[in-house]
């Protein structure tokens, strides 16, 4: 290796010298200088082992190719100029040429208005027609006698005849679909002819492209969701059973779910469920493959004998289009999609309706349901307002709003996770507009008799909600016990207990509970779910003998084995780290 430094460094010595002559010697240094290249070269190449031979030669293949590289490039370089400049001379061309056949048309539109001002001041009457010049060009339609002096509105038949027994007559007859239409016989040259028939046609193609935009106004630009106006053309409500009580309603979807569909949950998951439908229209499903989570709301959704529609989410998905589609400038149609019209079909029905976003964190949940989690946060449901398209037309589906469309307070949006690599995390702006269930369990099977379905209003478990909140109130010594563990978080940990969390703790809790819960476990589970989740977040590390304190003193507030979730859930994150 030594011998070839000892080459590398001569030869390269030798070119460094070479270009220090940069005035003199550059012919030498490309031309007569390889002469002394290849004498060094032979005179190591011989003595070097089979490695250095080969380093040798790329090396020389390295300096061969640096000249004949910048050679290239010059050429290549002037070729360029040249086709450049032969390009600059035949746009110039086209473009006199251009020119000239604009002057042209200016001509032939100038001699089309004398003649039909002509034609028209040779009927006789007592107005004349201005002579309309090049200001034509500027017309939507053929200048006449009504439409200049202001007499006429729609559709004009203009009509003259220059004489009888002119020498050389001819006669010049020309329909326009549109406002006007033309019908004279007049003494005139055949050029005359040709330019206003070119005229006519012209305004004949004209009135064919209004024509054609004016019946794509009448065509829907929403194909999928005009059809779902059709369905509901003659829709007869079915009867619905709103004298169902919560704990009957979540015993019988449950015999539901095992008797007909030969899927099974415990009560608990199904309460949470529930619950979980009372304080958020965003339902989160985590936990392990294989559990149920696109089951739940799917066997859900038929107890209620409304389908849930089930949109699988993709790693590509980046904006709202992903989900909402978006309008095709080229086709005039707006590119529809299921969630679209699922949102768009729950306008027309009274009872819940499900669309459920199967492994939602595949990609960025932030990004392409930002807007929809924006708008369900705004308290009156008025505002739940999607912009499609930023007009309307008159064949648009009925229920959209001038190009919006409304999200229906019947709506729930349910979502199915996974936590492995293959997923993003979702975020704490996310699972605060939620209500995260966990399903890490699959429940034991038992016999059960096939079961019919519960149609209810989602007015009704509304109200059930409501009423669920007016009998089952959290008790003051819950709520105490809640504040005292807020103010420990918050001075230990600086995690509260957030305005958003509290409206959905008194949402949840009462149907938790009317639904055969108990007042603790409900506030356990959001506690668990919703704010000691956060530590997720935070680097545990450093808290690590705090949360064995904040374990003692759950269990010291709330009494030991009253919080089984919260307990089971800062001991997982604490083994983590």
């Amino acid at each position: 290796m030594s011998e070839f430094l000892k080459f590398a460094y001569e030869i390269i010595a030798k070119i460094v010298y070479n270009l220090s002559e940069l005035g003199a010697a550059f012919i030498k240094l490309f031309i007569t200088g390889w002469v002394d290249y290849y004498h060094i070269f032979l005179t190591y190449f011989k003595p070097f082992g089979i490695f250095d031979k080969v380093l040798a030669v790329l090396l020389m293949l390295v300096l061969v190719a640096i000249p004949l590289l910048a050679v290239v490039l010059i050429i290549r370089h002037i070729v360029l100029r040249q086709r450049l400049k032969r390009d600059g001379e035949d746009n110039g061309m086209l473009l006199r040429e251009i020119g000239r056949l604009n002057r042209q048309v200016l001509d032939l539109m100038e001699e089309k208005n004398k003649i039909l001002a002509l034609k028209v001041n040779a009927m006789g009457g007592t107005k004349k027609i201005p002579y309309m010049g090049a200001s034509a060009l500027t017309d939507d339609e053929l200048p006449t006698l009504e439409n200049v002096t202001g007499n006429g509105v729609g559709g004009v038949i203009v009509a003259g005849q220059a004489g009888e027994g002119a020498e050389g007559g001819a006669v010049l007859a020309g329909g326009v679909s549109g406002n006007v239409s033309i019908s004279a016989e007049a003494n005139i040259e055949g050029d005359t002819i040709a330019s206003a028939a070119t005229a006519a046609v012209v305004a004949a193609e004209q009135a064919k492209i209004q024509a054609e935009k004016d019946a794509v106004q009448k065509i829907s630009r929403f194909p999928k969701l005009t059809l779902v106006d059709k369905k509901y053309e003659n829709y007869v409500m079915p009867e619905y059973d709103n004298e169902v009580t919560l704990p009957e309603f979540v015993e019988r979807f449950r015999l539901f779910a095992a008797g007909t569909m030969k899927l099974y949950y415990t009560p608990e998951i199904i309460r949470r469920f529930v619950s979980g439908m009372a304080a958020s229209k965003v339902l989160i499903l985590e936990g392990i493959s294989g559990t149920g989570k696109t089951s739940l709301p799917y066997s859900f959704s038929r107890f209620l004998n409304n389908p849930a529609t089930i949109v699988s989410v993709q790693p590509s998905y980046r904006d709202r289009t992903e989900l909402l589609g978006y309008f095709n400038e080229f086709s005039k149609r707006f590119n529809e999609t299921e969630f679209l019209r699922a949102l768009y079909e729950a306008g027309y029905r009274m009872d819940p309706s499900f669309i459920v976003l199967d492994e939602m964190n595949l990609a960025r949940i932030e990004y392409y349901f930002a807007e929809m989690l924006s708008i369900l946060e705004m308290p009156s449901v008025d505002e739940w307002l999607l912009d499609l398209v930023p007009t309307a037309w008159q064949e648009d589906p009925q229920l959209l709003d001038e190009g919006k469309i409304h999200v229906s307070p019947r709506m729930w949006f349910v979502g199915t996770a996974n936590n492995d690599d293959s997923t993003f995390t979702i975020t704490d702006k996310v699972y605060d507009r939620a209500i995260p269930i966990e399903l890490n369990e699959r429940a034991d099977a038992f016999e059960c008799d096939e079961q019919p379905r519960c149609e209810v209003t989602a007015e009704h478990l509304q109200l059930l909600f409501q009423k669920a909140k007016v009998e089952h109130p959290i008790s003051g010594e819950v709520l105490e016990k809640m504040e005292k563990l807020n103010s420990y978080l918050m001075t230990r940990f600086k995690l509260a207990f957030g305005n958003r969390i509290m409206k959905q703790m008194y949402d949840f809790i009462p149907v938790y509970v009317a639904c055969g819960g108990s007042e603790v476990g409900g506030m356990d589970y959001i506690i668990a779910r919703k704010v000691l989740k956060k530590f997720e977040s935070m680097n545990v590390s450093f808290v690590r003998d705090e949360i064995k304190g904040l374990i003692q003193y759950i269990e010291k507030v709330f009494g030991k084995g009253e919080m089984p979730d919260s307990i089971e859930y800062l001991t997982r994150i604490q083994n983590l780290y």
